[in-house]
């Protein structure tokens, strides 16, 4: 008979440290919704003009980028100039990822356990496990890029700490519709903790040793709804009608499914 072992490492993992009771832990139950009105951009701080949307003409942000990525930065930006950002997430079911989740529209649930919080937005699909039962990310042989990456911490009183790593980078998520990427080497270390006028804020320092100079400091605010507000999913997919050629251009259909636009790709078409 075949025997099976299971590797050291999962049974470590199993071997909880002892984790916050759940009586101590904070309340984050409800529903909760992006508190600044930044237009969707990532890290308001830095934002000009200051009333700036991202995705628009003349909007960008100053985080400390390497020379190589700033160059990549206004590449991008001259394509949002054109209406061609390249937003991955305009092709329906594809994850925002961390930590572009924090700074999407719609709303979000926080789900506290002692062993594991998750985050979960109506703009999806989109979930964040941070898992604080004593266990490390997965050692470097076992990890592989996904669009949340792996997020470990603990619990500092009221305050939950982590970090997140193995993220895919810029090859399929960027932070918001400004084109701003980071690579699949940066790491998020997060503090999130209610503040004394009831938002929940999550404090972010990101590094990244091909995309940043140094680490970037990111604050996101979120508030609570009133008692009775609900969060619905909704399949972004039902609108997946309009597609999207290979340099970025969204096309318009008519009710038959034709292509209605004038000029695609930079050239013009006969519609009749």
């Amino acid at each position: 008979m075949q025997m099976r072992f299971t590797p050291v490492y999962l049974l470590l993992a199993f071997q909880w440290a002892t984790p916050a009771e759940a009586a101590e832990l904070p309340d984050w139950s409800g529903v909760w919704q992006r508190f600044e009105g930044n237009g969707g951009i990532f890290d308001p701080s830095t934002v000009e003009p200051r009333d700036g949307r991202a995705g628009s003409f003349g909007v960008r942000q100053f985080p400390p980028l390497t020379d190589a990525w700033e160059a990549k930065y206004v590449a991008t930006l001259e394509l949002v100039a054109k209406d061609r950002v390249p937003d991955p997430i305009s092709i329906c079911g594809t994850p925002a990822g961390y930590p572009r989740m924090l700074a999407l529209p719609d709303v979000y649930e926080f789900i506290v356990r002692p062993e594991t919080t998750w985050i979960i937005t109506e703009n999806g699909p989109n979930i964040l496990r941070i898992y604080t039962d004593g266990s490390e990310h997965p050692p470097e042989e076992e990890r592989w890029p996904t669009y949340t990456g792996s997020s470990v911490g603990q619990w500092d009183g009221q305050v939950l700490e982590f970090t997140t790593i193995s993220m895919i980078g810029e090859k399929q998520t960027i932070l918001d519709r400004s084109g701003l990427t980071l690579s699949d080497q940066a790491s998020v270390a997060t503090r999130m903790f209610l503040t004394d006028d009831g938002l929940l804020r999550a404090e972010l320092i990101i590094e990244d040793p091909l995309a940043l100079r140094k680490p970037w400091h990111v604050t996101r605010n979120f508030r609570r709804l009133p008692p009775g507000t609900r969060a619905y999913d909704y399949a972004c997919a039902e609108n997946n009608r309009n597609p999207i050629t290979s340099s970025g251009q969204t096309l318009t259909l008519d009710t038959e499914g034709k292509v209605i636009d004038r000029v695609v790709d930079g050239e013009v078409i006969n519609n009749e």
